[in-house]
């Protein structure tokens, strides 16, 4: 069976779990007691009592913020993170995982397996602890494939369990219990997709911990880290798209549309970083290539931190974040006017060989066109290259500054050395560039450069989760095929017929597989007196378990009784006794739908119906319904193989 890695290894981040779910237990308790001061301040008219508990209010008030601030401290310790290699990589942001309590579903499922499947629970024990320590294992997933591959398998046995125990009108009555990960405040529902959705956010979270500790001083570490936060994109815009209304602020649509464009922009910033790698030599194009890049990462930080000032972002994304967005975007600018320098002061005027492939990448460098001479004179003449050169490299140093200024008011990234260093060294490479040009006999007024226009080669894709890549089998086949035994069916109890052969046979006809459908019944014929009727299925033959059975294998077991006759168990389904049963096991075998098919209406009734609805958010799949509103899934047991037996 999978392993989760050891939850108590005292790991750096297994440590960091522990300090955060002790914090998470206080929020708990805090927030119980603000609760209960909150009911006993609304029910009270005594004013005394009245200002003790506001007094006690405030007090709470105040202990959450410190342990919010404990925990954002906890979440921006990225240097768990990140890689252990020598060369300096500019950090990158990577998401904790969300914790959930543990979840007792052995009593629930057995009581279900005997309500509605008529079996026995008990003897569903060794696949319900196997569903149990499958979920156990994947609360603390490897930072690696296999754990990937973890919650992937757990993601793809809840469409299995969502189908065999969660009919549509009745909740199984167990919550699921999952914490913010960025806030730690809990949160319960009842409702499948609220567990589903949070498994999907741990696989987008655990993507950025993998994208996050890759070595990019490496051509593969890029390439591993850019792979890495473009299916954590996925994942969380994935989840975006099928989910609403969570109940929790980390999977609210403005968080998700948040935590999809920081991890595009930490894409581009990798591209930027693979450009360096790929582009050694020094020459013009590659400089402005280079200017161009970083041009476009500053672009898509400053759209991050847009997003993240957002009135119902801010209060929620940790202020290490914001920072690190904001800082980014400036350092970035700042690269793009450093590289468009290095181009002109650094390389040699364009021969007229190289001119008009120079020019072509000069009209559309910049934003607007700069002041002076025209293209053709600025590129061939080395005292207007180096006057335009000085002006870039003003608005870097300006830009260098405004990025360590930002990166000094945090406190958090004060205590990262690495960005520091970072900072720090491109400032000095630019100061030390100006110093070079800048000529004691300067006296024109050093113009404002204009800025670079944005560019890259590779565009960051969002790559959706491929859920097909991890094979899995229903734990709970014994059960029958899913067509007909799920919960959202219902039979009468099963019927134990017994047949002896006429000589016209048993009078009936069959059709279809696992199970085998009768598909018509002969009046007078022994099958219409034993009382079996059309459209009854057929799930054991002399006490032979039969629901998965394939036609061919029915049909011999029929056939090798003897005088004694057989005894025959079959159900029938409630709602399709009538005529048109043949269309009626097409239409059960095509609800195998999508992978999360969460009927957005049959929730909504459910919720309603029980008693706590005003404290369960709906919270399910978007009903993405075609028109014909039917789930097609090719239907292959239905052929003309009916025959008479």
């Amino acid at each position: 069976s999978q392993q989760g890695c050891d939850p108590f290894a005292q790991t750096q981040r297994s440590k960091l779990q522990h300090r955060r779910a002790r914090i998470n237990q206080q929020i708990n308790k805090e927030m119980r007691m603000r609760a209960g001061a909150e009911n006993l301040f609304r029910a009270t008219s005594n004013h005394k009592v009245k200002e003790t508990v506001a007094l006690e209010l405030s007090y709470v008030n105040s202990n959450l913020q410190l342990l919010k601030e404990e925990l954002e401290e906890l979440n921006s310790c990225m240097d768990v993170y990140q890689n252990d290699s020598e060369s300096i990589s500019v950090p990158m942001i990577p998401l904790g995982l969300k914790e959930t309590k543990e979840l007792d579903l052995l009593i629930p499922l057995k009581d279900l397996i005997s309500e509605h499947y008529g079996e026995d629970g008990v003897l569903f024990e060794k696949e319900i602890k196997e569903f149990m320590e499958l979920r156990q294992a994947m609360r603390t997933p490897s930072r690696n494939e296999a754990g990937l591959e973890l919650l992937m398998e757990y993601y793809n046995q809840l469409y299995f369990l969502d189908n065999r125990f969660f009919p549509p009108s009745k909740n199984l009555g167990v919550f699921f219990h999952w914490y913010d990960s960025l806030t730690g405040v809990p949160s319960h529902q009842r409702a499948l997709a609220f567990e589903k959705g949070s498994v999907l956010f741990n696989i987008g979270a655990l993507h950025t911990q993998i994208g996050a500790r890759q070595d990019r001083a490496s051509l593969p570490g890029v390439n591993r880290a850019i792979d890495a936060f473009q299916k954590a994109a996925g994942a969380f815009n994935y989840l975006k798209e099928n989910f609403s209304n969570a109940p929790s602020l980390d999977m609210s649509a403005s968080s998700l549309n948040m935590l999809v464009r920081l991890m595009i922009a930490q894409v581009q910033e990798c591209v930027f970083e693979k450009v360096t790698l790929l582009r050694a030599q020094s020459d013009f194009l590659t400089q402005l290539q280079l200017a161009q890049e970083a041009a476009r990462v500053e672009d898509v930080y400053s759209l991050v931190h847009q997003t993240m000032t957002q009135a119902h972002v801010k209060d929620y994304v940790p202020f290490s974040w914001t920072t690190m967005v904001h800082v980014k975007s400036e350092h970035f600018k700042a690269l793009s006017h450093y590289f468009a320098a290095i181009a002109l002061c650094d390389c040699p005027a364009a021969s007229d060989a190289e001119l008009p492939e120079h020019e072509k990448a000069f009209i559309q460098f910049h934003v607007t066109m700069p002041d002076g001479p025209s293209l053709r004179v600025l590129l061939q003449d080395p005292e207007e290259r180096r006057k335009l050169g000085k002006a870039h490299l003003k608005k870097a140093i300006m830009k260098h500054e405004e990025a360590m200024r930002i990166h000094s008011l945090c406190k958090i990234l004060r205590k990262m050395d690495i960005l520091q260093e970072v900072l720090s060294f491109a400032h000095k490479r630019s100061l030390s560039k100006y110093s070079e040009i800048d000529h004691e006999e300067d006296f024109f007024e050093t113009g404002d450069a204009p800025d670079i226009h944005p560019k890259t080669h590779q565009k960051p894709e969002i790559k959706s989760p491929n859920f097909s890549q991890v094979k899995v089998t229903d734990l709970f086949h014994r059960l029958g095929p899913l067509s007909v035994f799920s919960a959202k069916n219902k039979w009468y109890p099963v019927r134990r017929v017994h047949l002896v052969r006429g000589e016209n046979g048993f009078g009936f006809t069959l059709r279809g597989d696992s199970p085998v459908l009768i598909a018509g019944v002969i009046p007078g014929g022994c099958a219409a007196e034993a009382g079996l009727k059309e459209g009854d299925y057929i799930i054991s033959v002399n006490g032979k378990d039969c629901k998965w059975s394939k036609h061919a294998e029915v049909v011999q077991l029929l056939k090798s009784t003897g005088e004694e006759g057989v005894e025959i168990g079959v159900i029938t389904l409630q709602g399709s006794e009538g005529p048109k049963t043949a269309d009626k096991k097409a239409a059960v075998m095509s609800s195998g739908g999508g992978l999360m098919k969460n009927n957005k209406e049959n929730s909504r009734k459910s919720l309603m119906n029980s008693k706590s609805a005003s404290t369960l958010l709906v919270w399910n799949k978007k009903s993405k319904r075609s028109k014909n509103s039917t789930y097609s899934v090719p239907f292959t047991a239905v052929g003309d193989n009916e025959a008479m037996y």
